[in-house]
């Protein structure tokens, strides 16, 4: 089993409906400008809608959808154009033999050419020259001039530059005829598009943005400039999908001086908010959405998307999705009523390990969708590897997708039953059963766990830690139990616990740079370059390994390891700010050492440095805590004089 990580071609989530209804939008008024956004978190689907929406408008003789991915460009070092460039492409494709496309693409693609070498010369005059440009400036010129003539780099010699460069004068002579002013230029680059779309006799141009949340702050930035450039230009519809806050931090990063807000709304989000006109969010999936998209998930790798039965259960599914605030997700009574009676064998499994991990697993993925497909994949490889070594008899999947859940979202407690399971003589952890009883019959929200644990003077100190954690107590309380099941088995099949990015793990080379993040201080002077270059959500990743690390640490009230591994990754991604604080105010306040000195300087974001302020006078004031007490005392006199 694997399940396909990309934009999906079997819709599970209903996301057709956004689907339709962005191209009925973009559709209902062709001949008026128009920006939509989707917005999601990453995973969420936004890719999926996209596409969906791609291939609805290419039905449509009477638009033109073209798709531009803007990390595939990541890198190029003018996105602006590339997108322009990439337009005007696609325009001279659909009408190849057009006389009219060809002379208005030329057009256009000159007024592009003219900001190419706007932006090389670096304010360099190009009028005809008398002389040769000094060698400093020959790099600069020459990259001008090559955007405008397409000469290769090294047929430049200094004679032919500067016969090159009277060519340029020549061009820019042209230039100021019609005016040396920015906006005339893109007056008339509009104009000329007008034209350009014109000439390829197309109703609507649709250009479709996708992956921008996944460029560095230059190229988003830059992307978004090149849409900008079309806002007053009829028959065009951008649709830019991206997450919100991944955008805010790219336009704060691109502008630093920018005050961080004016009134309610941040600037940052009024860029944003100033380019798309539509805003489109995709949400988060619920427990009855993510309970049937987990079914549907496993059902598939049983039976096929193009099996008969399958497609009839996922149009059951359908039905379900319309009103998800009624429905139970496909559990065996829904499944019953979809095949009047008769449940399919291979559907029953699917429906069991859907009903027993989704109320966790939504929780910890937070219903992101490609979370969820990471988590089961996850699952399946170690299911086949144990096939491969002979003891997939020793493994039941319920049993193994709920060790995985403890993997996952909860390494610490995980690491305590791995650790008792495997000094037992029969695999089979006391305390375990001890929680099992514990919370069984399922605790109430009346019910006081931990006051219940401290009158219990038999109870194990390990299962008195558990019965204070709510989520210990939900894990515990789902099926199957495990207090009679040998979970050597299960240690074994998910003994990788030396990877600290857990059951949802990326690329092996994310965990080369946690261990080293991890290791002593003096190796991070040169990883700075290694840790800016982290794209899309390889930044997360990296730092929820080290907080948990840190979170997992034996004595707190030293410093711990993987601390200043942290700092670095914040620093180099200010969007984590947010998460670095809210992972301080879960660490226990008793436990903490005088390290916290160490984020004196990290929080440049002003909201969240507010935030950090207030937790730290709050540690200054706190009596539980000696040491923290005093650290905090000395970092509020040194924030006070920030």
């Amino acid at each position: 089993m694997y399940l396909n990580d990309q934009e999906t071609a079997v819709d599970m989530l209903y996301y057709e409906a956004a689907a339709k209804t962005i191209v009925r939008l973009i559709r209902s008024t062709p001949a008026v400008p128009l920006t939509i956004g989707v917005h999601g978190d990453w995973g969420a689907g936004k890719s999926s809608v996209l596409k969906m929406a791609s291939s609805e408008l290419k039905q449509d003789d009477k638009a033109l959808c073209i798709w531009f991915n803007g990390w595939t460009f990541e890198g190029f070092e003018d996105a602006k154009t590339v997108v322009i460039e990439t337009i005007v492409e696609e325009l001279r494709r659909a009408k190849p033999t057009s006389t009219k496309v060809a002379e208005a693409a030329k057009k256009v693609l000159k007024r592009v050419d003219w900001l190419k070498l706007a932006r090389k010369s670096g304010g360099l005059a190009f009028t005809a020259m008398s002389g040769i440009p000094t060698p400093d400036q020959f790099q600069s010129l020459a990259q001008g001039v090559q955007a405008l003539f397409g000469k290769a780099k090294e047929d430049f010699s200094f004679d032919k530059l500067k016969e090159l460069a009277e060519d340029a004068g020549d061009y820019l002579k042209d230039a100021e005829k019609e005016g040396n002013h920015i906006p005339e230029h893109m007056h008339k680059f509009r104009k000329e598009f007008e034209e350009l779309i014109a000439a390829a006799d197309v109703e609507q141009l649709v250009v479709i943005v996708d992956d921008l949340d996944r460029c560095l702050p230059e190229t988003a930035i830059a992307t978004l400039e090149a849409i900008r450039l079309f806002l007053s230009v009829p028959q065009t519809a951008f649709v830019v999908g991206a997450d919100e806050v991944m955008i805010e931090y790219a336009v704060r990063k691109h502008f630093p001086d920018l005050p961080p807000s004016m009134g309610p709304v941040p600037y940052a989000r009024n860029y944003l908010e100033k380019l798309i006109q539509v805003p489109f969010r995709i949400p988060a999936l619920g427990l009855a959405e993510t309970r049937i998209y987990v079914t549907l998930l496993l059902a598939e790798v049983a039976k096929g998307a193009n099996n008969s039965e399958f497609k009839k259960l996922l149009e059951g599914a359908r039905n379900e999705l319309k009103r998800p605030w009624l429905s139970r997700g496909l559990d065996m009574m829904s499944v019953s009523q979809i095949f009047s009676g008769n449940v399919p064998e291979k559907f029953v499994e699917p429906i069991s390990i859907s009903t027993q991990i989704t109320p966790i697993l939504t929780e910890g993925t937070r219903g992101n969708p490609r979370q969820i497909k990471r988590f089961l994949n996850s699952m399946s490889l170690r299911y086949q590897v144990a096939q491969e070594r002979g003891f997939a008899d020793d493994i039941s999947m319920p049993v193994l997708a709920k060790i995985m859940l403890a993997e996952s979202f909860a390494p610490n407690f995980y690491s305590q039953i791995a650790r008792l399971a495997v000094t037992a003589p029969d695999g089979k952890p006391a305390a375990l059963v001890q929680l099992e009883k514990s919370v069984s019959p399922p605790p109430t929200k009346e019910r006081t766990k931990a006051k219940d644990a401290d009158k219990m003077d038999e109870v194990d100190p390990d299962v008195a830690e558990w019965l204070r954690s709510d989520w210990t107590v939900s894990w515990a309380a789902i099926a199957p139990p495990l207090g009679n099941v040998d979970l050597r088995p299960y240690v074994f099949a998910t003994r990788d616990k030396r990877s600290y990015l857990g059951g949802l793990a990326a690329a092996s080379h994310l965990q080369g740079i946690v261990d080293r993040l991890i290791g002593p201080r003096m190796k991070l002077a040169g990883m700075d370059q290694e840790i800016t270059k982290l794209s899309g959500t390889e930044p997360e990743q990296v730092f929820d390994a080290l907080a948990v690390t840190i979170q997992t640490s034996e004595d707190l009230s030293r410093e711990p390891k993987g601390l200043h591994g942290l700092l670095l990754v914040v620093q180099k991604h200010g969007m984590l700010q947010r998460r670095l604080y809210e992972f301080l105010v879960g660490l226990p306040t008793d436990k903490i050492g005088a390290w916290i000195s160490n984020f004196g300087t990290i929080f440049t974001d002003g909201p969240v440095a507010a935030e950090f302020n207030s937790l730290v006078q709050s540690w200054a004031t706190q009596s539980e805590n000696a040491k923290l007490r005093g650290a905090a005392t000395g970092l509020t006199k040194l924030l006070k004089g920030k």
